[in-house]
């Protein structure tokens, strides 16, 4: 772990709590609120808080445990632990999806209108208000420490703006308009949106856990660090994957064959210095080639997949 990474855990973690807080806060005031309205829009909004709590209390546990020092066991860290985390809150997102969808269809049945409106209005824009402070830090925090467990919850908080907005909407239209079918909707609604949620949320998990490539722009712009540095006379294998908030990045480098020992060594400390200044939180692993040696062993080039701007000769 880099000395970047090191002063960044005490951030993600004071977000993650400040998450938790929130959470709790808004699972209080909603409860009441979905019982006393008898909104199925309200109980909705009420289940996506619970859920955020488990969320929170889930990214919470990630962002600790991904944050531990390599160890014996796990050479590269624990960053995985936060696609696990975020695998596990889809599950549960999926599960609450279904059973908001659900009651959202039995009310169709139901004449009864929502109570109180005016209550659960300012519930709402209460929810509204606290998630947008909670937002803001997240953002403050994800800019000083890139953590890929607080991007996730900082996005499914965006969404509760969206959806607090829903349940306002479908109150106004029940209780003020008439239009009786409004909460249901509404509900079903907010159940799609936490379902699509949950798809792109298992979507960012697997590409962790698969050990996906950067985006290729990433890729190219990091190598170009690297290829500006003298002494450099090829470079192939080039291979990275991101783990939480941690990245790693690997490649085999070529030098002139008759160089002595010590001379490669410099100007494979000289890439890797570059590479740190221009990408701190990165931990990069450098193979040493003399120019002209070709692996017979790589799969990578078995298969034919490695990208052709960094294959050719620089």
């Amino acid at each position: 772990m880099t000395e970047a990474q090191r002063r960044a855990i005490p951030f993600a973690v004071r977000a993650a709590l400040a998450s938790v807080a929130m959470a709790v806060f808004l699972l209080l005031l909603k409860g009441f609120a979905a019982w006393h309205t008898g909104s199925v829009a309200m109980l909705g909004s009420l289940a996506d808080t619970a859920l955020d709590l488990l969320a929170s209390l889930v990214t919470l546990y990630g962002v600790k445990l991904a944050a531990e020092p390599a160890d014996h066991d796990h050479r590269f860290g624990h960053g995985k632990a936060e696609a696990l985390a975020a695998l596990f809150q889809v599950m549960l997102i999926t599960a609450s999806a279904a059973g908001i969808a659900w009651r959202a269809i039995l009310a169709f049945g139901e004449t009864r209108p929502t109570q109180d409106a005016e209550f659960g209005i300012g519930v709402s824009v209460v929810a509204i208000i606290a998630t947008v402070a909670l937002l803001a830090y997240q953002r403050s925090i994800i800019r000083q420490t890139g953590s890929v467990a607080i991007m996730a919850d900082n996005m499914h908080y965006q969404s509760d703006v969206l959806l607090n907005g829903s349940v306002i909407l479908a109150m106004v239209l029940d209780q003020y308009v008439g239009w009786r079918g409004a909460d249901p909707v509404m509900g079903i609604a907010i159940a799609l949106w936490l379902a699509w949620g949950a798809f792109r949320a298992s979507s960012n998990a697997i590409d962790q856990l698969m050990d996906k490539e950067w985006p290729e722009g990433e890729r190219a712009r990091f190598i170009e660090v690297a290829a500006r540095q003298p002494g450099i006379k090829g470079i192939h294998d080039f291979r990275t994957r991101r783990s939480g908030s941690h990245d790693f990045a690997q490649f085999h480098m070529e030098v002139d064959r008759n160089l002595t020992m010590f001379a490669a060594h410099d100007i494979v400390e000289t890439v890797e210095h570059a590479l740190r200044r221009a990408y701190p939180k990165v931990e990069v692993l450098i193979h040493l080639d003399p120019e002209g040696h070709v692996d017979t062993d790589n799969p990578l080039v078995e298969a034919d997949v490695t990208p052709h701007w960094f294959a050719k000769r620089l």
